[in-house]
C-alpha cells in the first residue's frame, strides 16, 4: 500500500491542502470558459482560432505529464506541488504583457506555462485524494476535490466575466460600426484587452503564496510501495482498465471542455448578450456540484464506482442528443445538465485505472494527466465545425465520446476478471 487504507485525523489535513489545490485547478481551469469569447473580441478572433484558448492550455498536459512523473520521483509529491504552483505563476504573469500589447501569441504562451504546472500539480495531487482512505471509497474521495474543483468553476465565470465581459455587448455594436476608424478601433480594443490586467495579476500573488504554504504545510509525501498482484506481468502494458481508463480520459476531457467553455458563444449566437450568458458555466459547475454529492452519498453504500460509470456515460449521451435535437435558446438550457451527468466520470475512472499500481502510481497517473489533451484537440475540431455548420450541429462530435467511454464502462468488469485470473490486476469496486 502507499499509505495506510484507514482514514484518521492525520489524513484529513493532507486532504484539506488538497482540496484548496483542486479549487485552484477548478478556477484556473473554468477561467477559460470566459477566455474564449473575451479573447474571441479583443483579438478579432473566429470560432477555431477563439478555441485556440483551450488547445494552448490542455495540450501542456500531454507534453509535461510523463516529464512531470520524473520530476515527483526526483523530488516527491509535496515538492512537485510547490514547483507546479510557482510554473502556473509563471504563466499568469505572462498575461500582464499579453493585455498591454493584445498579442494573441502572449495569452496562449501564458496559459500553455499554467498548464504545464498544473500537469505538475495533478498529476502529484490526484494520488493524494485516490490513496488517502480505502480503494473502495476513492471516487467518494475524488468527487469531495471535485465539490472544490466545482464551486472554483461556479465563481471564475462569474468573477471574471463580470470583469473582462462587462461591456463586450457595447463593444461589439461599436465595432460593428463601419465608420470606425482604424486608430479608434484599435484604442477600444486595447481597452478591452486591459480588463484582464488587475485578476491576473492577482491570480499570481495567490499562487505564489500558496506554494509558501505548500512548501512549509505537512503534506506527507506518498511513499512508493509494490504494485498488486504477482510478480508475473506487473508492467504498466498489462493494465488494461489503465490503458482503458487514458483513453476515456481523452474523450471525456474534450466533452467536458465543450460542455462548458461552448455555453456562452451559443448562447449569444441565439440571441443572448454576452453579460447574461456568463451565468451559463455557472450553472453547469453548480450541476456537476450536485453530481458529485450524489457520488459522494452513493458510493460504495447505493452503487459501486463501475456503476456510476455506466450511469454518467449513459446519462451524458441522453442529454447531449437532447440538445441536439432542441432547437433555439432551450438546448443551452439542456446543455448545462451535462454538468451533473458528467460528475462521476473523472473520479471513477481514476479510482478504476490507477488502483493497484503501487510503485508505478506517478508514472500510471501522469499518463491519465496525459489524456487531459482531448481538451486540446477535441474542442478545437468542435470550433472548425461551428464554423461551418453552427454550434448545435457540432455538439455531435460529443456523442462519439461519451459511447466510448460506456463502452469502456461496460467492458472493464470483465476485463478485470480475466486479468485477475491471470494475477496481473487487483480487485476492482
Amino acid at each position: 500500500m502507499l499509505l495506510s487504507t484507514q482514514p484518521n485525523m492525520k489524513q484529513k489535513t493532507p486532504l484539506a491542502i488538497i482540496g484548496i489545490l483542486f479549487f485552484i485547478f477548478g478556477f484556473v481551469t473554468w477561467l477559460n470558459s470566459t477566455l474564449v469569447p473575451f479573447l474571441k473580441i479583443a483579438c478579432e478572433l473566429n470560432n477555431f482560432e477563439s478555441y485556440f484558448v483551450t488547445f494552448a492550455f490542455y495540450i501542456a498536459y500531454f507534453i509535461f505529464a510523463l516529464p512531470s512523473a520524473k520530476v515527483i520521483d526526483k523530488i516527491g509529491y509535496r515538492k512537485s506541488i510547490t514547483a507546479g504552483l510557482l510554473v502556473m505563476a509563471i504563466g499568469a504573469a505572462f498575461f500582464i504583457p499579453a493585455a498591454l500589447s493584445r498579442f494573441y501569441l502572449f495569452f496562449l504562451g501564458g496559459l500553455f506555462i499554467m498548464g504545464a504546472g498544473l500537469a505538475l500539480l495533478q498529476t502529484a495531487a490526484n494520488p493524494y485524494a485516490a490513496i488517502l482512505g480505502p480503494p473502495e471509497t476513492a471516487a467518494r474521495r475524488i468527487s469531495i476535490m471535485g465539490v472544490c474543483n466545482k464551486f472554483a468553476g461556479v465563481l471564475a465565470p462569474l468573477i471574471f466575466g463580470s470583469v473582462v465581459l462587462s461591456s463586450a455587448d457595447s463593444i461589439t455594436h461599436r465595432l460593428d460600426n463601419p465608420a470606425l476608424t482604424g486608430s479608434l478601433r484599435e484604442s477600444i480594443l486595447d481597452e478591452l484587452a486591459l480588463k484582464c490586467l488587475v485578476p491576473y495579476i492577482l491570480i499570481v500573488t495567490f499562487l505564489l503564496l500558496l506554494a509558501l504554504f505548500v512548501r512549509f504545510s505537512k503534506l506527507p509525501d506518498i511513499e512508493k510501495g509494490e504494485p498488486e498482484g504477482s510478480s508475473k506481468g506487473l508492467d504498466l502494458f498489462h493494465r488494461p482498465a489503465l490503458w482503458g481508463g487514458v483513453l476515456a480520459l481523452f474523450f471525456y476531457v474534450g466533452a467536458e471542455v465543450i460542455s462548458v467553455d461552448t455555453l456562452i458563444g451559443y448562447a449569444t449566437a441565439n440571441g443572448m448578450s454576452h453579460a447574461s450568458a456568463k451565468i451559463f458555466p455557472a450553472i453547469s459547475m453548480l450541476c456537476f456540484i450536485l453530481g458529485y454529492f450524489v457520488g459522494i452519498i452513493g458510493i460504495p453504500r447505493l452503487f459501486s464506482q463501475r456503476t456510476a460509470l455506466i450511469l454518467s456515460a449513459s446519462g451524458s449521451l441522453v442529454v447531449s442528443l437532447a440538445a441536439i435535437f432542441t432547437p433555439g435558446l432551450a438546448s443551452v438550457y439542456i446543455l448545462v445538465w451535462l454538468g451533473f451527468t458528467n460528475a462521476m466520470i473523472w473520479p471513477a475512472v481514476w479510482a478504476i485505472a490507477i488502483q493497484g499500481l503501487g510503485k508505478y502510481t506517478s508514472v500510471g497517473s501522469s499518463l491519465l494527466i496525459m489524456a487531459i489533451v482531448g481538451g486540446a484537440l477535441i474542442p478545437l475540431l468542435f470550433g472548425g465545425v461551428a464554423d461551418q455548420t453552427g454550434f448545435r450541429q457540432a455538439y455531435w462530435i460529443v456523442i462519439p465520446c461519451y459511447a466510448f467511454i460506456l463502452v469502456y464502462a461496460l467492458a472493464v468488469g470483465r476485463v478485470h476478471a480475466k486479468s485477475s485470473q491471470d494475477g496481473k490486476l487487483s480487485t476492482l469496486p
